[in-house]
């Protein structure tokens, strides 16, 4: 599976010159990257062969190809050359096996699910010299896209909003959301049942969290040098909105598929505003490295009590069985399947019985506006309701922000 560090996006071809320009420039995630526009290429003086190669890797990384990066960069053809190659060609001068050519060639089948198009970011007008030291400045530019200030982004949001639900068969099931509840062996098994209400804010701000890492940037220490106090979860989202992504196992391959596929979308969310964290009940420094930032960049917390977990379970742990909850569910292996095809990999390390899920949470003690329990082992929350939401939560703000300026502001 394509990794999330930018050392590993950029391999060892033309780009990893630019490393220092990215970083100064604030183009310093792998997400964020793979979204620049050719001005935003022209701004850093890209060359022709290192935009190419940008395109390339962007394009191997959604099908999850990107061990052909530096041979297919080298090359010095462009994407378009590369996919009108013959299946002999790519086989016999880059080494890429039939099925990956397959992959490779089929440009609707992608690994990871991209941001949509709609999504493409303006170029940025730079009215400031940026620095290491202005790290705001690329969540600034990013936020600016989708800025209510004018009818115009209002609508291309909305639009873009529109057409990513489409694109990924939403519908919407509500604050409180979970997996299908399909019988297990012919009936004889029932599903675990799942809460139907929303947690309690006071179930969860009060929670002890440790962070185990940081938000990822080029050349970052791999995990947190010393180790941090334990703190109140509503820490977390004192000042910001927050999505919690409460990860059952990080060596699973479908939770690791999750993360990854949730963290790919990380440009929509700077751009709502919205804060990530992967929150974990077991602190595994050796699973904790190859989680981050391979499958998700963002920060890792340490839910000391479980109490995460204990408030998707409506108070108590939900937990399943490797039988009951896998072998017996048509729906778990199913994704199973769905997260094997990401070319993602796994182990069996730590406790994996213990369901996660997902919680929104508002700034302050807004409390709680979207929860998703993993019924079935590997469930995802759909993204397009987790926008969704988040785009809720930033249109309140800004109307609450409208609703206490002075009438001479509004002018």
């Amino acid at each position: 599976m394509a990794s999330y560090s930018i050392e590993d996006f950029v391999g060892d071809g033309v780009l990893k010159e630019l490393i220092p320009k990215l970083l100064e420039e604030g183009w310093d995630d792998v997400p964020t990257l793979k979204i620049m526009n050719p001005e935003d290429m022209d701004a850093i003086n890209m060359t022709q062969h290192q935009k190419d190669a940008l395109e390339i890797r962007t394009y191997l990384h959604d099908g999850a190809l990107m061990q052909y990066g530096d041979k297919l960069e080298a090359s010095r053809k462009s994407l378009p050359e590369l996919l009108n190659l013959s299946t002999e060609d790519l086989s016999s001068q880059f080494g890429m096996k039939r099925g990956h050519i397959a992959r490779f060639t089929d440009r609707n089948n992608k690994c990871t699910d991209p941001l949509p198009k709609s999504y493409g970011l303006p170029a940025r007008k730079l009215t400031v010299t940026p620095s290491r030291s202005n790290t705001t400045y690329k969540m600034q530019t990013i936020r600016k896209s989708f800025c209510r200030s004018s009818t115009n982004n209002d609508r291309s949001l909305e639009e873009s909003l529109a057409n990513f639900k489409i694109k990924d068969g939403y519908i919407f099931k509500g604050i409180v959301a979970a997996g299908p509840a399909e019988p297990r062996a012919c009936g004889c098994v029932q599903p675990p049942p799942v809460v139907d209400n929303v947690a309690s804010y006071s179930a969860i701000e009060n929670i002890s969290v440790q962070r185990l890492t940081p938000e990822y940037k080029i050349g970052m220490e791999r995990l947190v040098k010393t180790k941090t106090p334990p703190m109140k979860a509503s820490e977390l989202w004192r000042d910001k909105p927050a999505v919690l992504l409460c990860i059952r196992r990080p060596g699973c391959i479908m939770c690791r598929a999750e993360a990854h596929q949730l963290y790919a979308k990380k440009p929509i969310f700077d751009a709502l505003g919205i804060q990530m964290f992967a929150v974990l009940h077991e602190h595994i420094e050796s699973e904790i490295k190859d989680f981050w930032p391979r499958y998700w960049g963002g920060v890792v917390v340490f839910d000391r009590t479980m109490g995460f977990f204990k408030a998707l379970g409506g108070g108590k742990l939900l937990k399943d069985k490797f039988l009951s909850g896998f072998v017996f569910n048509p729906r778990a292996i199913a994704n199973y399947k769905r997260a094997k095809s990401m070319g993602i990999e796994q182990n069996f390390k730590g406790e994996g019985e213990i369901k996660g899920g997902l919680f929104i949470v508002g700034p302050g003690g807004a409390g709680i506006a979207y929860q998703f329990i993993e019924r079935n082992f590997g469930d995802w929350a759909p993204v397009a309701e987790v926008v969704e939401i988040c785009a809720r939560l930033k249109n309140q703000q800004q109307d609450e922000g409208d609703s206490s300026r002075s009438p001479q502001e509004h002018k």
